[in-house]
């Protein structure tokens, strides 16, 4: 019998309602023993997350301004959770605790994890499993950063003595002083990525309100079709080209102990999601996987007669970028061009002093700057060694009359990027979509 990890974001444990889902989710399948849950987020449109409500206390109190009544928002969100599920008073003394911790200057760390703390003391309370802090598992050294090796012998040796157990998501503890220490990104994601590979899961489920990833954005193309299975390598070309999925810390530690990770739906549990798995499904007949793409780029063009037969130009003109702290994001070229592809807002202000460098140094025989970019990119392991494919996107532009500015594709031969002007942006999306749906 295998062993589940199960998160549940923000929105899957807002309120009592969104915790009798949760609860129904988890006892449907006894494999789900160890359960991460994030703080409670929004109930509704214009509603506070508990955890800006935290660091506006926090903020209050710094300011000596009022804060007692924030505070109490807090309390009256949890004891009307508490009330609805029947386990009334169970937070009491932790709340008090907080309280008193905020009036005598307690860190921001401390104060933004209490939300995922005191939810996972009542969601363990709740199921009937055991609370087990990730304050001392999960350390991070003197800069922040996550120890990993160390987090996972912790975790392993802690939860070995629990079958089944809650833990809060977003925070562990620096290893040296043993302080609350909260990632900077990624948050509870991160938090069920270290258990299942601390527990050697069969599989990270990961509960949020969207039944897995689409296709395509559904603000730019209507009822994309899901994507069932996606390989790690694909999700991280889809997420770099800005496509709002896990992010690559809360991927990593699943990936190195190749545990498969499910995105699935607590509004909709019946919905299988996504799957992101170390490799591609052969049993797939998609050619292309997904579409995304971000706007706003400058690409500068340069021309030299001969460029190909030079020795450090390309190096040359990466030190100039990297002088300017500029960085870039494609570096398409011919026989006697090279473009770079640059965010335009990493280059607002110093692209006059870029392209005097670049004369200065490079002595090109021409430099254009394209403005206003958008790149878009074709991703899926099923292009490899498929022919016809760069035909069909490009013919599925010109169908739209989008006019291509520029074009990189890899030798793995799994991700075509094109660049074309930001108001052909959606247009072009549809297209590209419309082509391989």
């Amino acid at each position: 019998m295998g062993i589940k990890v199960a998160k549940f974001g923000g929105s899957s444990v807002a309120d009592a309602i969104q915790l009798r889902k949760t609860r129904e989710i988890i006892e449907k399948d006894s494999e789900r023993n160890y359960i991460i849950v994030s703080a409670p987020g929004k109930r509704y449109s214009g509603d506070n997350k508990i955890t800006d409500l935290l660091y506006l206390c926090k903020t209050h109190v710094e300011h000596n301004l009022p804060w007692e009544q924030l505070f109490d928002v807090v309390v009256d969100r949890f004891v009307a959770v508490e009330h609805k599920l029947g386990i009334e008073g169970h937070l009491d003394k932790y709340l008090k605790e907080i309280k008193a911790n905020l009036v005598s200057g307690c860190s921001a760390d401390y104060i933004a994890s209490r939300g995922e703390y005191l939810n996972a003391i009542l969601v363990a309370k709740y199921l009937g499993y055991d609370f087990v802090d990730t304050q001392g598992l999960i350390l991070f050294d003197d800069r922040g950063r996550l120890m990993m090796d160390e987090t996972d012998k912790a975790l392993a040796s802690e939860l070995v003595k629990h079958e089944r157990a809650v833990l809060p998501g977003f925070y562990g503890s620096t290893a040296s002083s043993g302080d609350v220490k909260t990632f900077s990104r990624g948050g509870s994601d991160i938090t069920g990525s270290l258990v299942a590979r601390a527990i050697k899961a069969q599989v990270y489920e990961n509960w949020t309100d969207v039944s897995g990833f689409l296709m395509a954005d559904p603000r730019i193309v209507e009822n994309p079709k899901p994507i069932h299975s996606i390989s790690y390598k694909e999700l991280r070309e889809l997420s770099y080209m800005g496509a709002s999925v896990l992010h690559e810390d809360a991927i990593y530690p699943a990936r190195i102990a190749d545990i498969p990770i499910n995105i699935r739906n607590t509004n909709a549990p019946d919905d299988e999601g996504t799957y992101i798995t170390a490799h591609h499904d052969p049993d797939s007949t998609a050619v292309v996987t997904g579409i995304a793409g971000s706007k706003d780029f400058t690409v500068i063009a340069i021309y030299k007669n001969m460029m190909s037969t030079g020795r450090g130009f390309v190096r040359r003109l990466l030190t100039i970028l990297e002088d300017f702290d500029v960085n870039f994001e494609h570096l398409p070229s011919g026989i006697d061009t090279l473009s770079v592809v640059v965010s335009t807002a990493s280059i607002e202000g110093v692209l006059d002093e870029v392209l005097e460098a670049i004369s200065a140094q490079l002595e090109p025989d021409h430099v254009e700057v394209i403005h206003d970019v958008a790149l878009i990119a074709t991703v899926g392991q099923g292009m490899t060694r498929k022919p016809g494919v760069s035909a069909k996107l490009f013919t599925a532009l010109a169908d739209a009359e989008v006019n291509i500015r520029m074009i990189d594709q890899g030798s793995s031969e799994m991700n075509i990027i094109v660049g074309v002007e930001n108001q052909d942006f959606e247009k072009a999306i549809k297209s590209i979509y419309k082509a391989f749906e």
